[in-house]
């Protein structure tokens, strides 16, 4: 796959591959003994994060060498260096919360950036059998772990909504609720709030269910790239605190992001 750093779709394309792949090892940990432990930062960690995590990074260094992997596991490890401008994310199981509670709101997340810009990523839900694909359009469609990729013409193609005049949906998260949420929401119309896990919330947002998710509290740049790509790509936009586009890359601050909100209507954005 040489020189794809510019076929957006192409790349997304394999990720989606590789995530399929991935699912059957996290679901065969889903349906028995996680082993959860805790990390030295204190989140969850189980055996199907590492069992994803291995076989996504062999599948990406035999496919799209060129490109530098920056993974959740391996930099709890101490592996965080990317010595270029674009490069990988990958979350092989964001949302261990909501794993271990078997919620079924857990996603694996490989993404591509380029320039600090999130631009191809794909979010696969393995328990609910929905995938996502964003690279210069976003699609979903339905499909089982371990099984082929549908073709596009059995994908849903998405496109974000503009606000309806009845009020905004807004999306919260599930396991992490906080007082600057809440403050940020006051100051909209909000006619519906909906809970979920994982990155799933990027995904309603592209997909025209939601309007906004604002997230104040902490997260890694893993957590976002896959689903910031997708909702990207279906005319959505994700700006960080000072209402500038989310970057990635932030070596400085260990790949942490800071507040972002992520809006389906660019207009819509408060700045």
């Amino acid at each position: 796959m040489k020189n794809q750093v510019l076929d957006r779709d192409a790349i997304a394309e394999l990720f989606a591959e590789i995530v399929l792949e991935a699912a059957v090892a996290v679901m065969a940990v889903y349906t028995a003994d996680s082993h959860a432990r805790r990390k030295a930062d204190g989140s969850p960690v189980c055996d199907a994060d590492e069992a994803a995590e291995a076989i996504i990074l062999s599948r990406l260094a035999a496919c799209l060498p060129e490109f530098p992997v920056l993974a959740e596991e391996a930099a709890s490890r101490g592996q965080t260096e990317v010595s270029q401008s674009a490069f990988i994310l990958v979350d092989p199981v964001d949302g261990t919360r909501e794993f271990l509670s078997h919620n079924g709101e857990f996603t694996i997340n490989i993404g591509l950036v380029v320039d600090a810009m999130p631009v191809a990523g794909v979010v696969y839900a393995p328990a609910l059998e929905r995938l996502w694909i964003g690279g210069t359009a976003a699609s979903t469609c339905t499909v089982a772990p371990g099984a082929t990729l549908p073709p596009l013409t059995d994908r849903h193609m998405l496109q974000t909504r503009a606000p309806p005049e009845q009020g905004l949906t807004a999306l919260v998260s599930r396991s992490h609720a906080d007082a600057a949420t809440e403050a940020f929401l006051a100051k909209l119309s909000i006619a519906a709030r909906v809970q979920a896990g994982s990155s799933l919330k990027f995904c309603q947002v592209a997909e025209g269910k939601a309007d906004v998710y604002p997230r104040f509290g902490p997260t890694m740049e893993w957590d976002t790239a896959a689903g910031d790509a997708v909702l990207r790509a279906a005319g959505g936009i994700v700006v960080d605190g000072e209402g500038t586009l989310l970057r990635y890359g932030k070596a400085e601050a260990n790949f942490k992001n800071g507040p972002f909100i992520a809006w389906g209507d660019p207009k819509a954005a408060m700045f």
